[in-house]
């Protein structure tokens, strides 16, 4: 059955009355203090995911395919680690969106590589910030925001309720919010020297494809980051964060690629993939392993998932 889009459905129509009932619990979390919220998601995660079985699957058998050198009990603690995060995610996506300003500016952030956003802009470059879909994806870029003007791609929620509601909470930080479709509001944006961030470490139906090395197996890639840098002149850049165990944050900007973008999609996509894996490995704890990232495979090739 084809979907209907967003735009089609009042928000008072019943198919919402689900999506406003999500923003409500979501609205609510985000009044908790951060560190018991962050708790409380912690012992909720393993029990949630306890009920989805074939979720569970796909994480360990993400550790599995990108961490064939650890042992069984290293790929057991990360997974239990993991199942841990699946809860905060819940959290930290909830503070993200609906928290105060004043309560995410007393969050305590430690930021480097600041500079080479500087430096780019100030050459005239746009700055294309590449990133990982880690369990405090939505609250990192939230924080980055009180340093620097930043837009972000995301995709658009089918839930009339919930899109207006997001889309309405992240206009109160981000610069500009383009869905990834909005092709040409993208790089108007990069033209005129403008910072986006996009995360192209998931498997997407939609866009230029190719399969590219991720954890040394081929992962049907988007071409985006490449495409992008070369119709703009961006600046490509790594944005790796994490949460440490006091409960602050911690954000790097990586150097830029050099001689990037190149003529070839395929060496480029490749580097890009390179980075993503680079900025995973320093937090694998943190990352989303419940997503399939192999689901798709080179013609006559197993499938990795059973």
């Amino acid at each position: 059955m084809r979907k209907v889009k967003t735009a089609a459905r009042p928000l008072w129509h019943p198919f919402s009355w689900p999506g406003w009932l999500a923003v409500g619990i979501l609205w609510l979390i985000a009044r908790m203090p951060l560190r018991p919220a962050l708790a409380l998601g912690a012992a909720s995660g393993p029990i949630v995911l306890a009920l989805l079985p074939r979720r569970r699957r796909i994480l360990l058998r993400n550790l599995e395919l990108c961490f064939p050198d650890w042992s069984a009990a290293q790929r057991s603690n990360i997974a239990s680690q993991n199942a841990r995060e699946s809860g905060r995610m819940l959290v930290s996506f909830a503070w993200g969106w609906f928290s105060s300003l004043k309560r995410v500016a007393q969050l305590p952030v430690n930021i480097e590589g600041l500079e080479h956003i500087e430096a780019a802009r100030a050459n005239g470059r746009g700055v294309l910030l590449v990133g990982a879909h880690f369990s405090h994806l939505e609250l990192a870029g939230r924080l980055l925001c009180r340093f620097i003007p930043l837009a972000g791609m995301y995709r658009e929620h089918h839930d009339p309720a919930f899109e207006w509601a997001v889309r309405k909470a992240r206009a109160r930080y981000a610069s500009a919010m383009f869905r990834r479709d909005e092709l040409r509001g993208v790089l108007r944006h990069l033209k005129s020297s403008g910072v986006l961030w996009y995360a192209p470490d998931q498997e997407y139906r939609r866009g230029d494809r190719l399969f590219a090395p991720f954890f040394g197996i081929p992962a049907s890639t988007i071409t985006a980051t490449h495409q992008l840098a070369r119709l703009t002149g961006a600046a490509v850049i790594g944005f790796e964060h994490q949460r440490g165990a006091d409960g602050s944050y911690r954000l790097r900007l990586h150097a830029p690629l050099t001689d990037f973008p190149s003529a070839d999609a395929l060496a480029d996509t490749t580097r890009v993939n390179a980075l993503l894996e680079q900025i995973i490995r320093q937090a694998p704890e943190q990352y989303l392993w419940l997503h399939a990232r192999f689901k798709t495979r080179p013609e006559a090739a197993e499938s990795l998932y059973r």
